[in-house]
């Protein structure tokens, strides 16, 4: 029992959608911590992240997935597309993720891929660039009629509008029992994993449009000693013409991205961070079954 009186409980909530409609900033709003990476560029997000929030009387496990593509090419984004869909199967309530007042057909692909007979809250980002406010009231009363939502809750995931209210409407639908996670555990996932996702993240945030698309991150070697953590990575590329790009003119765009992925490590690891990177050529590794392995993706 908690201290109101009610039973605990504790369950996984899944925050699916199609690529760009705020996942991952609404996960790390959710938790109040920087977990999983952002940027302006689709598909950032390639992998499960699991965020873990706990209050007295529940602790929720947030599971951040890749955005769902209505036609993925390559094993990649395929890979990609299944990691979101069998998040789907796994949690215990569902949390699908639109954008306030644009809801297309990737959206509808992924509404059509939710199971019924599992609690589901709809959660309508990006309230706060809407500029004609007025629409956002039809908006939520059509989309909520094309599946049986629990409850509709309008949020700004950048600036943390009505996340509370988000967070309150999900609690009831988990199921009873106990923490599933320490009391201060933030994730699921190790300081070596999220070293490699920051680094990723600085490509996409500093590369061009479609660079960040050709080129993966690999950690070979993470040591921990006090209050130091020395970190050694690869950045993989497809073709030696975007190894230059990525090290830019006398290296400055590599050390731009390394020293900013190094800043942000140190900010969550809560100490020093060493930090050594090269870039290599790895001609089609998003199609080699073997490498996506290796990175952590399912071929």
């Amino acid at each position: 029992m908690t201290e109101s009186g009610g039973a605990h409980r504790a369950g996984y909530v899944g925050l699916v959608g199609r690529p760009s409609v705020g996942k991952s900033t609404l996960l790390n709003r959710l938790i109040g911590h920087k977990l999983s990476i952002t940027s302006p560029r689709p598909q950032t997000t390639r992998h499960r992240i699991v965020g873990v929030l706990t209050r007295p009387d529940t602790q929720f496990v947030f599971v951040d997935t890749p955005g769902m593509q209505i036609q993925p090419s390559g094993r990649l984004n395929q890979a990609l597309n299944r990691a979101a869909i069998e998040a789907l199967q796994t949690v215990d309530v569902i949390v699908p993720v639109v954008e306030a007042c644009r809801f297309g057909a990737e959206d509808r692909a992924v509404f059509a891929h939710l199971p019924r007979g599992r609690p589901a809250v709809l959660a309508i980002n990006k309230v706060d660039i809407l500029a004609d406010k007025a629409r956002l009231l039809p908006f939520i009363v059509e989309v909520a009629q094309l599946f049986p939502f629990q409850e509709v809750v309008p949020v700004s995931a950048r600036t943390g509008r009505q996340v509370d209210d988000l967070i309150r409407a999900i609690a009831p639908h988990l199921p009873e029992g106990p923490a599933l996670y320490g009391e201060d555990d933030l994730t699921d996932r190790s300081e070596r994993f999220l070293a490699g996702e920051f680094l990723r993240e600085k490509l996409c945030r500093l590369l061009g449009a479609e660079l960040p698309y050709a080129t993966a991150v690999e950690v070979e070697r993470f040591e921990t000693t006090d209050n130091l953590r020395r970190i050694a990575a690869s950045i993989l590329v497809d073709k030696p013409g975007q190894k230059a790009i990525v090290i830019g003119a006398g290296g400055e765009k590599l050390k731009a991205i390394a020293s900013q992925a190094r800043q942000e490590m140190e900010r969550l690891f809560g100490a020093k961070v060493h930090l050594e990177v090269w870039v290599r050529v790895k001609q089609r590794w998003a199609e080699d079954p073997a490498m996506l392995r290796r990175l952590g993706y399912e071929a």
